[in-house]
Formats: structure tokens, sequence, C-alpha cells
């Protein structure tokens, strides 16, 4: 992989497909003048200018970034990047990383609206207590390994999330899993149960009224596995599609091959929705626990 002047690339220690990329002191200094002209009500309200930080990021690589996240993702054998500030100062707060987590975003396509948080990105905490109606804000149960998008009509090709901030968390880490690596795969993807229309609800905290049909697994240009699964949502319509269902969520969550990271504070991992499975370990119980993530989802530029 090609130097990039004020970029560190290396591959992740835990698996040669998830890219790491750290920015440099040098382009996190030059980006805060950039950065600083619009706030965030400014991007949130003027599409146009997340994509005028994108380019002053861009701008600061020759172009180079871009080409380099586009390539990853895309990549069936990658498709899977970390990418943030190689140190962090008190200048990189959480609208910085905002910021930094839309430009990133802007700079591979364009960010879906988010209904839970109406806008094209949504923050939320994790903390000790927790009344919500999804596996998102509870601590201390096992998020299983999932892919993002499944009950919405928009195309989600890719995620982005974001550590913003965290406080008193042990355990947490992010597990992901790689559709070619997963032992169980060939088997659920051959079972005609698969390719079925299955529906897709969600709960009422996600603010989206209607339900999708699609099947778990569908497939790409060359005939390889592509999946659209959360344990949450799909609702069964009989016992051949109840126990298919049962079937992967146990194959996914015995697989030997999941990659578990910790993601530092700061930084980003973003990943290929269609062959990448993500999810989260649970934490240790500690009554000031705090978690801030940032999550933003959406389709590649057509081209």
């Amino acid at each position: 992989m090609e130097n990039i002047d004020g970029i560190e690339i290396q591959k992740h220690e835990k698996s040669k497909r998830i890219i790491n990329i750290n920015l440099d002191d040098e382009i996190i200094k030059k980006l805060i003048f950039p950065f600083n002209k619009f706030d965030l009500t400014a991007l949130e309200l003027k599409p146009f200018t997340r994509f005028t930080i994108a380019k002053s990021l861009d701008d600061l690589t020759n172009n180079k970034l871009s080409e380099l996240i586009n390539k990853i993702l895309r990549d069936r054998s990658t498709g899977c990047f970390t990418i943030g500030p190689k140190n962090i100062s008190s200048k990189i707060n959480d609208k910085f990383l905002v910021k930094l987590s839309t430009a990133i975003a802007h700079l591979i396509g364009i960010p879906n609206h988010d209904s839970m948080t109406d806008n094209y990105y949504a923050r939320f905490e994790v903390k000790h207590e927790d009344k919500s109606d999804s596996y998102l804000r509870k601590a201390y149960r096992n998020m299983d390994l999932h892919t993002d998008g499944t009950y919405v009509k928009e195309v989600t090709d890719w995620l982005i999330m974001t550590k913003i901030n965290e406080q008193n968390a042990a355990g947490g880490e992010t597990a992901m899993l790689h559709l070619d690596d997963w032992e169980h795969c060939e088997d659920l993807f051959n079972d005609p149960v698969g390719k079925q229309n299955f529906t897709w609800g969600s709960p009422k905290s996600k603010n989206v009224d209607y339900k999708v049909e699609h099947p778990v697994f569908s497939s790409d240009e060359k005939g390889r596995p592509k999946i659209s699964y959360i344990d949450q949502f799909p609702e069964p319509k009989n016992m051949e599609q109840g126990n298919f269902l049962q079937r992967l969520s146990d194959g996914l969550e015995e697989s030997k091959n999941k990659i578990i990271t910790k993601l530092s504070v700061g930084s980003s991992i973003i990943a290929n929705n269609y062959f990448w499975l993500h999810g989260r370990k649970p934490f240790k119980e500690n009554k000031d626990l705090s978690r801030e993530l940032l999550r933003i989802r959406g389709s590649f530029f057509i081209n």
C-alpha cells in the first residue's frame, strides 16, 4: 500500500482485512481552521457544507485519502478500516470528531437520514442504567453480530462508528466478522430459506413507521454472499423461517473467527455493510460507566 504524506497506514494487529489509518498532528492542525468555519448546525441544515469539509480533508492528502478509503471499502478482501488522529489533544473535542466523521463519510458517499435522531448522523450514549427498547444502549448485554439498515428502505452500503468519549469502561469491545471467514457461511447461504423474503420491523425508538421485506442472503455480481441481518428485528412468518434465524444466530455467535478489538477514543471504524457484521461485547458493571458513540451510514457515490 502506497505511502501518503501525513498519514500512517498499517494492517490491523488482529486482522489483515482491516487497515489502520492514523492522521498525523500536522493534518489535524491544518483541519482546525476549515472545520471552525462551520458549526454543527450549519452542517446539519446545509448539506453542501459537509462536502466542503470533506474536500478540506482530502486536499491535505492530495486527494489520495478518498482514493485509498474507497478502494479498501469496495475490496472484498478488506472492506474495513479504522481512522483517527495519531495523537489526541485538547483541540480534538466532540465537535471536531463529528466534523471529522462527517468529512470521511462524504469522501465515501451520501449518508442516509437517521430517523432515530432526525439527522444525517446519530449520537448516543451507553450508560449504567437504561430504559430503551434496543440493545444499542444496553451496556451489560452482548450486542450480537449484525448489519445496519435492515429495517429501512434506504440503501446501506457502509457504516461509520466513532468513539467520541468513554469513561470508566471495561469490556465493551467491538466484535467484527467477515463473511468469508465465517465457518457456517456456505451452509447457511446455500439454504433456500435464507433467500426467502423476511419481514423486518423496528422498535419505537427508531422512529420508522413501516416494515420492509427482504431476504437475509443475496449475492454480489460474482455470486459471493451478501448479508442483511440483525437478531432483534426480523418477524418470522413460519416455523421454517424462525428455525433458520436461530441457526443463523447460533452460527454467528459461536464463530471462532470474530475479531475482538478495542477502538480508542477519537477513532472511527468504517465497514462495508454487505460482508462485514459488527457487534459489541458486554461492559463490566460500573455505575459511572459512560460511552458516547457517533454513527453514520449510507450509500456509495454512484461511479
